[in-house]
């Protein structure tokens, strides 16, 4: 008996000491979250700082993230939300259910950054990835010339998909309909998410998928392989700024802003070339990984503001819809 009322007071306490850890639930997209993304090294390294428990939620992909949260509303059982981009931050901010941050950082980004709710942590541009040995096209109408398969994301469910709308939009305007048109052939299918669409490509499914420029640093650093490339268009490259923001309805607004700020920190960034595969949002003191300095540059960066990506989204969505279904 004396046994059984030792282990029950040892319950007890251990449930006591569970029930008083704070836990900061942050939705974000499955790539992050994987065990190959950045959620297990940025768990395990707030965790360590932050005496709370940090539940990371996969939710598909970026612009899902968006559609749970508003379905929710201010009853989300999430604290924070990681994955959104500047595509999404009107739409976000019209739903009323985002708080301003009180974040301040040194950004390293292409473009000035003055958002007062939401966070930037990585960023990157968007670009078709192919076997390096395979001719790649010049722009999207070489493309859409060409025999090339390729795999994309759809824009109401993926970041990366919408980015592609607006980069076409961004880069030939009035004429877009025309090139969807052109790239109707071309496309093999259509993914919810980036994971599923790179996965298929890997396995010999298309000879193109849309990613990022940095998708080749992955093949480079993680397995000295030097077999992929991102295709150089000559009409630029629309860039993605990858950001998060707090729920204005969160029960833990401080370890909200503490995570925030933790996620423009050294730590953070450290682990977001080499688990993201994007550019961090501020340079850590260790510089970029060797093997981003073999990627290309775009020599034009294409990037429509948050208010101009939301004005054309539905006209871009509509063209792209009419294209695929003729």
């Amino acid at each position: 008996m004396k046994h059984l009322m030792i282990a029950a007071g040892i319950l007890s306490a251990t449930s006591a000491m569970a029930a008083d850890t704070p836990q900061l639930t942050v939705y974000t997209y499955d790539s992050f979250v994987s065990d190959w993304g950045p959620g297990p090294k940025v768990e395990e390294a707030f965790e360590a700082q932050c005496d709370c428990d940090l539940n990371l939620v996969g939710v598909e992909d970026g612009a899902t993230l968006l559609s749970r949260v508003r379905l929710e509303g201010a009853n989300s059982d999430a604290d924070l939300v990681l994955g959104l981009d500047t595509n999404l931050i009107a739409a976000a901010k019209e739903t009323g259910l985002f708080a301003p941050s009180s974040v301040r950082a040194k950004y390293d980004l292409p473009i000035e950054w003055a958002d007062d709710v939401f966070v930037p942590y990585d960023w990157g541009y968007f670009a078709f990835v192919h076997n390096a040995d395979a001719p790649a096209p010049a722009n999207f109408r070489d493309l859409a010339d060409s025999e090339a398969k390729i795999i994309i994301q759809d824009p109401r469910s993926s970041t990366p998909g919408l980015g592609l709308l607006l980069w076409v939009k961004a880069a030939y305007g009035d004429d877009a309909p025309e090139i969807w048109a052109g790239l109707a052939d071309n496309i093999v299918t259509v993914t919810k998410g980036w994971s599923e669409a790179y996965g298929l490509f890997l396995d010999g499914e298309a000879d193109m998928v849309l990613s990022y420029t940095t998708s080749p640093a992955y093949h480079l650093i993680a397995e000295q392989d030097d077999s992929k490339a991102a295709a150089a268009f000559d009409e630029g490259h629309y860039m993605q700024v990858e950001v998060a923001a707090k729920l204005a309805g969160t029960d833990q607004p401080e370890l909200s802003d503490q995570f925030l700020q933790f996620m423009v920190s050294d730590t953070f960034q450290q682990i977001i070339p080499t688990t993201n595969w994007m550019y961090p949002a501020v340079v850590p003191s260790t510089g970029l990984p060797d093997g981003f300095d073999a990627l290309i540059t775009p020599e034009k960066s294409l990037l429509f503001s948050a208010d101009e990506a939301a004005s054309v989204r539905d006209e871009a969505l509509t063209e792209w819809l009419g294209a695929l279904s003729q």
